[in-house]
């Protein structure tokens, strides 16, 4: 779709999110264990679920100006992790 608009100056991006704190997918008491920290050491490089304010900081940008030069673009948020 980003190919298709792009000529008529309408930038199509997506932000491609995994691991973000939500208590709705992983609680404080849950995020806490033990085992959680070590399942995010081995399936997340960065080690780490990402805070909410990170995404919404790159949605921003995409959203500013200075993204103008960005069209068609999937950025993967996911510390690294393949999605």
């Amino acid at each position: 779709m980003g190919r298709e608009v792009a000529p008529f100056n309408i930038q199509v991006n997506a932000i491609a999110q995994n691991g973000v704190k939500n208590p709705s997918y992983f609680t404080d008491e849950e995020i806490a264990t033990p085992e959680f920290r070590e399942k995010m050491k081995r399936r997340v490089p960065i080690g780490r679920l990402a805070e909410p304010w990170e995404p919404a900081k790159l949605a921003a940008f995409l959203a500013s100006e200075d993204s103008n030069f960005l069209c068609g673009t999937v950025i993967p948020f996911a510390g690294g992790e393949v999605l």
